[in-house]
Formats: C-alpha cells, sequence, structure tokens
C-alpha cells in the first residue's frame, strides 16, 4: 500500500484531530506551526505565579474527543482526565439573584425559587424547553454532526422529511423560541446567551441552536484536570507516538497550486516541502486571501462566511479570592437584545457587555498563589472591520467598563485588588492565530447569512485542499473543532483512498 503525503497547517485542535485521524488509517503527516507549541488558540500564559488559560475554558461533549482516542486505538483517559464542574455556570444580574445553573434537579428546582411568580411553572417551562431542545440536538447530532454534513444541500438531502415536518426549528430564530417557551426575563437571558459557544447573536442564530443547553444539561460540563492545555499535551503525546512530525516554528507563507491541484507548502525560511494534500487548519478566508493568492472575485463568494464575534480577553490575578465567583459566570447586560444589536448589527463595541467571567481556582488551587484569585473576563465584541474607528483606547475604557460592571454586581473592591493582569485584543487574537478579522469562534452562525453553515472542509476551487477548525462545519468550540478534524479526514479518505 502506498502512503499520501498531506501537510496540515497549524496545529490547533481542528488541524491536530485531522492528522491524528489520518495518520490512523495510514496517511504520512505532516504538521506546521507558526508558533512555538501545539494548541492554537488553547493556549497559556504564566506570568507572577498565576496560570492563565488563555483560550478555551469550558470543555464539553467528551464523547467526541474519546472517539478520536478510539481512531488511534488509545484511550483518552490514559492521556487526558477530566473534572466535573458544579454548578454549570453562575448568572449575575444587576439588582436582581444570582442564579445557578445545575444539572442535578433538586439543586436546580431550588435556584428556580430566586425567580419572581411560582417555582412549579417555572420548573416545568425549563423541562418543556429542554425537551425541545433535546430533540433539536438528535436531530443535529443524527446527521450534521455524525455525517459531517457539509453544506444546504447535503442538509436538504439528508434530513428532507424532517425539514418539511417542522421538527427542525429553522423559521424562528433562536431568541423567539426561547420567548416562546420561557416566560420569565432573567431565564430568557440565560439561554439566549448559550449563543456565547459560537459568538453569535441570539436573535440571528436559527432555532435549532438551542440544542446547546443540551450539551451540558445530558453532557456535563467538565475541565481538564492540570489546567486546559493539557488537553493540547495529551494529544501532543498521542501525535508523537504515532509517528507524526510536527515543525514548531514554521511559519506557512504560500500554498502552491498547479491548475485544480495544491502541489506543496512554503515556509518563510523559504523550504518548500510537496504535498500529495494539504489540509488547513488555518481558517477558509485567510487562507484563500494569504496562502493562495485568491483573486477578490473569488474570495467574494465567501462573504457569507463572515467571522463570529471577536472579544477583549483580560487576565488578572488578584491579592485575594473572590468567593461570589462560580467556576463559569456570567455577568448580565440590562438589555441583551440592544448589546446582540450594538456588536453584531452596528459593529460597535458595547457599552454595558455581558461578560463570561472564569475563575479556575474554584476547582483547580495551583492555578494562583494562596490567598489569591486567578480571573478571566471575555466581553463579545465586534471583529476587525476595516474602516472602522475603535481604538485601542476605546478597548482600555471597555476594560474599565468590565470591571465596573462586576463590582456594580457585588465583586466590591474587585479593581484595587489586582496584582497582575494581560488583556489581548481583537489585534492580537488576529496575530497570534490568523484568525479572521481576529474572530474568536470562527464563522458567525446567521440564518440570513448562511443559514447557520460554517464554510465547507472541501475546497470548491482544489481537489486535494481541505480545511478545519473553528470556520469550518460543525463551527466553533473545542468539540466541535474536534469533530470537524475527523469529519475532514473521513472526507479524505474517501476522495483520496490509500491504494
Amino acid at each position: 500500500m502506498s502512503s499520501k503525503k498531506v501537510s496540515v497547517i497549524g496545529a490547533g485542535l481542528g488541524g491536530l484531530s485531522a492528522a491524528i485521524s489520518l495518520r490512523a488509517e495510514g496517511y504520512d503527516v505532516q504538521i506546521f506551526e507558526k508558533n512555538d507549541q501545539i494548541g492554537g488558540k488553547l493556549n497559556l500564559m504564566e506570568k507572577d505565579g498565576f496560570t492563565f488559560d488563555l483560550g478555551p475554558s469550558i470543555f464539553t461533549l467528551p464523547q467526541f474527543f474519546e472517539a478520536l482516542f478510539k481512531r488511534a486505538g488509545k484511550k483518552m483517559e490514559d492521556y487526558v482526565q477530566l473534572d466535573a464542574v458544579t454548578p454549570h455556570w453562575r448568572n449575575f444580574f444587576e439588582n436582581k439573584p444570582t442564579i445557578d445553573l445545575y444539572q442535578e434537579d433538586d439543586l436546580m428546582r431550588k435556584e428556580l425559587e430566586k425567580l419572581p411568580g411560582d417555582s412549579d411553572s417555572h420548573w416545568r417551562e425549563l423541562q418543556a424547553f429542554l425537551d425541545y431542545g433535546r430533540a433539536q440536538y438528535e436531530i443535529v447530532n443524527g446527521g450534521y454532526f455524525a455525517q459531517g454534513l457539509d453544506n444546504l444541500w447535503e442538509f436538504i438531502k439528508h434530513y428532507k422529511f424532517q425539514l418539511l415536518s417542522g421538527k427542525i426549528d429553522y423559521k424562528n430564530t433562536m431568541s423567539e423560541s426561547i420567548h416562546n417557551r420561557l416566560s420569565d426575563p432573567q431565564m430568557q437571558m440565560i439561554f439566549e446567551y448559550f449563543i456565547k459557544y459560537v459568538g453569535s447573536s441570539a436573535l440571528d442564530s436559527p432555532g435549532y441552536m438551542n440544542l446547546m443547553p443540551i450539551i451540558q444539561y445530558d453532557h456535563g460540563l467538565w475541565y481538564v484536570r492540570g489546567g486546559m492545555y493539557n488537553l493540547a499535551k495529551g494529544l501532543g503525546k498521542l501525535i508523537e507516538e504515532m509517528g507524526i512530525e510536527v515543525h514548531l516554528n514554521a511559519d506557512v507563507q504560500e500554498i502552491q497550486k498547479s491548475g485544480k491541484q495544491v502541489t506543496a507548502i512554503r515556509l518563510s525560511d523559504g523550504t518548500v516541502h510537496p504535498s500529495d494534500i494539504i489540509v488547513s487548519n488555518m481558517e477558509v478566508i485567510p487562507a484563500y486571501k494569504k496562502l493562495l493568492n485568491e483573486p477578490e472575485v473569488f474570495t467574494k463568494k465567501l462573504a457569507k462566511f463572515a467571522p463570529a464575534c471577536s472579544g477583549i480577553v483580560l487576565h488578572i490575578g488578584t491579592n485575594k479570592p473572590f468567593p461570589q465567583l462560580a467556576h463559569h459566570n456570567f455577568f448580565y447586560t440590562e438589555n441583551q437584545h440592544k448589546h446582540f444589536e450594538t456588536v453584531f448589527h452596528k459593529k460597535q463595541l458595547p457599552e454595558d457587555p455581558t461578560l463570561y467571567v472564569v475563575a479556575p481556582t474554584r476547582t483547580d488551587p495551583s492555578k494562583a498563589p494562596n490567598g489569591c484569585d486567578n480571573i478571566k473576563i471575555l466581553p463579545h465584541i465586534p471583529p476587525l472591520e476595516e474602516g472602522s474607528n475603535i481604538t485601542h483606547d476605546d478597548y482600555i475604557a471597555l476594560k474599565e467598563r468590565c470591571i465596573d460592571k462586576m463590582e456594580r454586581c457585588g465583586l466590591t473592591g474587585l479593581r484595587d485588588s489586582i496584582i497582575t493582569e494581560d488583556l489581548l485584543t481583537p489585534i492580537d487574537i488576529e496575530r497570534m492565530y490568523r484568525s479572521n478579522q481576529g474572530s474568536i469562534y470562527g464563522v458567525v452562525t446567521d440564518w440570513k447569512k448562511n443559514y447557520g453553515f460554517k464554510a465547507p472542509k472541501v475546497s470548491t476551487k482544489y481537489q486535494n485542499l481541505y480545511f478545519t477548525g473553528g470556520s469550518t462545519n460543525p463551527g466553533g468550540g473545542m468539540p466541535m473543532v474536534i469533530l470537524s478534524g475527523q469529519n475532514c479526514a473521513d472526507r479524505v479518505i474517501k476522495q483520496h483512498p490509500l491504494s
């Protein structure tokens, strides 16, 4: 059996997943990563005794990761260990009680007693909403996820009856379907913000995206023991055992091509690596523009795969703990629909942002010195836009508004307790990861723009070029990009079998 030489551009989770899946089938795989370590946005920074996870903070759907290790004939627990996180989220509101999200029925029922009105009625509404979300998850998981569906036509072909019968909720927006089922304003805001997983707006995303709470309620929410970057370390160990060569500090500058074939990659040091197949973990639009130098007439066709939101990512170390925080927290704007409109439609920085806040020391005290706290603060903001008048000073002002918001919600003295900090802006995110316009989550989920689809994993122009990662189906978030890599490999195996 002759092998085929596969070059994978980028060692993010999608690239690692594709590389492992292809090597397991006998392909000759090499990975080229521009940074000095693997993991992509799954990154970390050590500073002043604190260890900050720069990228993903939530681990969900462990079965997708287990399937990847199984492809390689291994067990995930030999490489990566998980610890359950509870409560899943703590939700902060100005002048209203916090609401925790629990998997456990008795604890969740107790939280609902904090809401005005009849708690039994709130419980029935929540259970009916979760049943609806569960039905959406089962439908999407059975085709879009499991079959790796890649465009609207494949979706229609697979789901024809379910689309016609209305079983897939695509006519309503995510927000409309929430408001149709949940009557309490706090609960409406909480479940609208599950869209944070894919960096989009609940006002624009199709209703079936309400499958996202099921990811947590039915499959748990987890922390990678020892820190999220240990997932990258575990995958790195597996890659080494499989004999996959990883080139670090290997900055790919060009994908060379001939007719409808890509032929090689060229690095910044001038070396050229001939390839039978190329898999790009670099996002689709930047890859076509910067590596393939495609004309504007071609790249304009990709405009529907617009970037999801970006963010400022503030990491702070404090000289005292803030026990008000759970591991995962959300601090809500007073007007969430205005927030969505400001960020996603007006492309402006929010005056009153909703914040995602992580305090990993609740589960892993080693992430901060004794008596201190490790806190990450992430508000969603627009990606970089040509002609935008947003400045670095504007990002700094937003950072201060975030601290103000948290202090108003009960974390008195937070600003004065900060002893170390680090701030990433969309400019930093674009530079570090070459993401499209500094996007964190790949492609926006927007029914009007793209029917909720991301870019296809198979190039529409080159017969042996493939894509993986958050800009491709099924989208952003660690489990989705791990699945994207496996589904990408399946397309390669089907179209370029080893002989």
